[in-house]
């Protein structure tokens, strides 16, 4: 049972179930996820974390609506793990206090980031 008053899940949108597959077969790909179908029009992954963000540094990769944030330990073959599964890379790596990091749209056109700690610091 999740626990009382922490955030659960973070819910991406999809068009319709094509763009659902497309979605979790990218994800399955680009992260090693492993999901759980329910029917055609919901699919989940358990297990991954969530940490709540708020972000209001002005720059030119501030988003205007939630981001979900993945955290990996190879920033490079993250980027590339996405770029070979079919996402697009919209803010190539760049370091912020604390690490570095990028911006991806997935195959349903959801905005994501990964970042990792910067190997420099």
């Amino acid at each position: 049972m999740p626990e009382h008053n922490h955030i659960d899940l973070v819910e991406l949108p999809a068009a319709d179930p094509s763009a659902l597959r497309a979605a979790r077969d990218f994800y399955a790909s680009a992260f090693g996820w492993s999901f759980t179908e329910y029917g055609d029009g919901y699919t989940d992954t358990p297990g991954s974390g969530v940490t709540l963000g708020v972000n209001a540094i002005p720059d030119e990769h501030q988003q205007r609506s939630p981001l979900t944030v993945l955290y990996v330990a190879d920033l490079e073959a993250a980027r590339q793990a996405v770029a070979d599964a079919g996402g697009t890379i919209l803010h190539d790596v760049y370091a912020f206090p604390g690490g570095r990091r990028f911006h991806f749209v997935d195959p349903a056109g959801n905005e994501l980031a990964a970042w990792s700690e910067d190997p420099g610091a």
